[in-house]
């Protein structure tokens, strides 16, 4: 009962943030089509992490406020259509194009609020001369020409986007001491900081094995960026140099405009901890392994074709994601090693009951050196990355071992 309130409690909420946005919508580009007064404000707006997946990073907006024009817009660059045609099918490769929207900065944040998400504003010290200037570079990037841009995800998103436009209109005399200091954290590791507080954690499991080798590139200021809190913490250290001379904060304040209620995130049952999870199969596949070959000397072909087939199917679906694709970050992907998408169809011309024990010996024996380069070699974080790997190598081992250590007979196939 209690779970159908919630579920209706979320669509209403969901479908008026929608209402409110849809209603305050921008599209007229005449009600910018005017110079900022003097006393316009020009601020980066940084929206905390959300409950849903496609939230937990935050957001970034550029704020315009300009009561003497009547204007109070905010610019964000996160906004997608689900009417576009093959949505889902242009989600998954990767050339989805994402807008631009403007919105009235009321219903913006009352959005926000309705989704307990933490709202910053941080007031930009530029001059007039940058206002305009900053204000042109948005009024263009609305144009309908200009409005659309590729999503990738570590490289030109919601919170980079701001960045650059801030950085295009105050140009040489932006100064960002940090942009090529070094992290020490790769851009997988920003990611994971961020899935670890969610406690999302089969959701990082499988975004960590769907991103390959570009993922685990160290990050300098500039690249860390691709996160709003990044953006919104190298900001209020960056400076302006203006026209006289003098050099001043970017930032003139700083301030927070709603502040999320603090509540009691549901945690996932221990018992269904991908990490837990994986162990407990791959507990269960040594025990049922290693007994059935010490004990009566068999090895059950069922269940290397079940194991090493859902193996090669999950290897197809990440090399998919690899080579047809254009997300920039699932290429070179050690995962494949141990996930190989090979073994769909061939633990089938492995295990065919005319197979061959030499055809048996040399399939396995090559998995298994795939498999410790791919544990070697991987990156995704806890233990299924190990425990998966350890299973499905057990499996080689007996494969290999025809012969049982203290007979002379080889170990029985199971034809089933």
């Amino acid at each position: 009962m209690n779970k159908l309130h919630r579920a209706k409690g979320m669509g209403q909420r969901v479908w008026m943030i929608l209402l409110i946005l849809h209603l305050s919508f921008i599209i007229h580009h005449s009600s910018f089509a005017q110079n900022l007064s003097p006393s316009a404000k020009m601020s980066l707006l940084t929206v905390g992490p959300g409950e849903d997946l496609y939230s937990v990073f935050g957001h970034t907006a550029i704020r315009v406020n300009d009561p003497a024009r009547n204007i109070d817009v905010t610019f964000g660059w996160g906004g997608f259509r689900f009417a576009e045609n093959n949505f889902y099918v242009k989600f998954l490769r990767g050339t989805l194009p994402y807008y631009i929207d403007a919105y009235d900065m009321y219903p913006f944040l009352y959005a926000y609020q309705a989704e307990n998400r933490t709202v910053r504003e941080q007031i930009l010290n530029l001059s007039q001369a940058q206002k305009e200037k900053l204000f042109a570079v948005l009024q263009t990037n609305m144009l309908p020409e200009n409005r659309t841009y590729q999503y990738k995800f570590f490289y030109d998103n919601c919170a980079s986007r701001p960045r650059d436009k801030i950085a295009e209109a105050c140009g040489d005399s932006l100064t960002i001491p940090t942009k090529a200091k070094m992290t020490g954290k790769s851009y997988r590791d920003w990611m994971n900081d961020y899935l670890d507080k969610s406690g999302k954690t089969w959701a990082k499991l499988g975004m960590n094995l769907a991103i390959g080798n570009p993922a685990d590139e160290q990050t300098d200021g500039w690249h860390a960026m691709y996160l709003p809190d990044n953006v919104h913490d190298q900001m209020a250290k960056s400076t302006l140099r203006q026209g006289d001379g003098r050099v001043v904060p970017l930032v003139a304040s700083d301030q927070t405009l709603f502040e999320a209620r603090q509540t009691i995130r549901q945690q996932l049952p221990f018992i269904l901890d991908p990490n837990v999870v994986f162990g407990l199969l791959a507990l269960a596949v040594a025990v049922y392994t290693i007994r059935r070959y010490m004990l009566a000397g068999k090895v059950d072909r069922w269940l290397d074709r079940l194991l090493f087939g859902v193996s090669g199917f999950l290897g197809w679906f990440l090399y998919l994601l690899w080579v047809g694709t254009d997300h920039g970050v699932t290429a070179w992907n050690p995962t494949l090693l141990y996930l190989m998408p090979l073994h769909l169809p061939l633990i089938y011309w492995a295990t065919r009951p005319s197979a061959t024990a030499r055809r048996r010996t040399v399939y396995f024996s090559v998995t298994s050196i795939l498999i410790l380069l791919g544990m070697i070699l991987s990156n995704v974080p806890g233990g299924v990355d190990v425990v998966y790997p350890l299973m499905l190598l057990i499996r080689c081992v007996v494969n290999i071992q025809v012969v049982r250590r203290g007979y002379h007979t080889p170990a029985r196939v199971e034809e089933v």
